[in-house]
């Protein structure tokens, strides 16, 4: 059947899209610029030409879709609220009006466990945990006001759901296992509290199987999480994956009290000064991976049968080679 993805040259984007077309279907992928569109064809899929918040240009691709699966998100932990909004916010609802117009069946939306993000730990929480009142940065504010707004959108005609992995990770990643090896080449990463702390994680590809279940067989108006299984120590975790690409992590420890002051001080400094780029640790990063953060993906296994398809070990081992190879 037909797919329409948005964010199909990025990280997720480029493992969904060969999971889809490996199994058969059209896929028809959103595309910024010539060269995301470039990525999505190689890749096998078509390529439209459009920038998210303009979707309405392209409405005919959209037509025909059994499913939209929405991944487009901008993802960085620091920039302007602005920025955030249009894409996250207003990206999101013009793409809902749009399926909707068309007629489209099933809308699944790529989200995330930092729509519970507040600053504090969030320990093995599973989809009836609220949204807190206010949250740790302006992605997990606008990714949540996003997966509210698909999730109101739920109806008769078409079904909205919303995925939410935690610690996406796996070969081909631009974005969180880079950060970290590129601060600890530069004699910038410090754990916090040592890192002895437990995260849940979840490979790529057990996010695009949880994609798939989702979209085939979730129940529209809800939110579910997938991950790789049981929680891992952070600590360990990323050291493992950094070995694989031939770093050693650095032993350098600070309290998580001094984090997370510097933290908000550099935040704060960065937001009233003119100074460059963004700071080397941020608030929102904190809320993220400076403390436990487990979540329970108990009811995409009970409702819809999802299962990981592959596991830590395994993915560990297949990480080696360059980090920006592709999928």
């Amino acid at each position: 059947m037909k797919y329409f993805v948005t964010g199909g040259s990025g990280f997720v984007g480029r493992h969904l899209l060969l999971r889809l077309l490996s199994d058969g279907h059209e896929v028809h992928a959103l595309a910024r610029s010539e060269e995301s569109a470039g990525v999505v064809e190689a890749l096998g899929a078509i390529a439209v030409r459009a920038d998210l918040v303009d979707v309405h240009d392209v409405i005919e691709d959209l037509r025909g879709a059994a499913v939209v699966v929405h991944a487009a998100a901008e993802t960085g932990q620091w920039g302007r609220p602005a920025d955030f909004d249009r894409a996250n916010v207003t990206g999101t609802r013009r793409l809902l009006e749009a399926a909707r117009q068309v007629g489209v069946p099933r809308f699944v939306y790529v989200s995330t466990e930092a729509v519970l993000a507040d600053g504090n730990p969030i320990r093995f929480v599973d989809e009836s945990a609220p949204y807190p009142k206010r949250h740790a940065g302006d992605y997990a504010r606008t990714k949540a006001l996003a997966e509210q707004l698909v999730l109101a959108a739920d109806s008769r005609e078409m079904a909205t759901l919303a995925v939410r992995p935690r610690l996406v990770w796996g070969p081909g990643d631009t974005t969180v296992l880079p950060q970290i090896l590129q601060a600890a080449e530069d004699g910038r990463w410090a754990w916090v509290s040592g890192g002895h702390y437990l995260t849940s994680t979840c490979h790529v590809m057990n996010l695009c199987e949880g994609i798939q279940v989702v979209a085939a067989r979730g129940v529209g108006g809800r939110a579910y999480f997938v991950t790789d299984g049981a929680p891992v120590e952070f600590r360990s975790f990323i050291t493992r994956c950094a070995a694989e690409h031939g770093v050693t992590m650095p032993e350098r420890t600070v309290s998580y009290t001094v984090a997370r002051t510097a933290a908000v001080v550099l935040d704060k400094g960065w937001r009233v000064l003119p100074l460059k780029g963004e700071p080397p640790v941020s608030a929102a990063a904190m809320a993220l991976g400076g403390h436990e953060v487990t979540v329970n993906d108990g009811r995409a296994r009970l409702e819809l049968g999802y299962v990981p398809v592959i596991s830590v070990d395994e993915g560990i081992a297949e990480l080696a080679g360059p980090l920006r190879r592709q999928p």
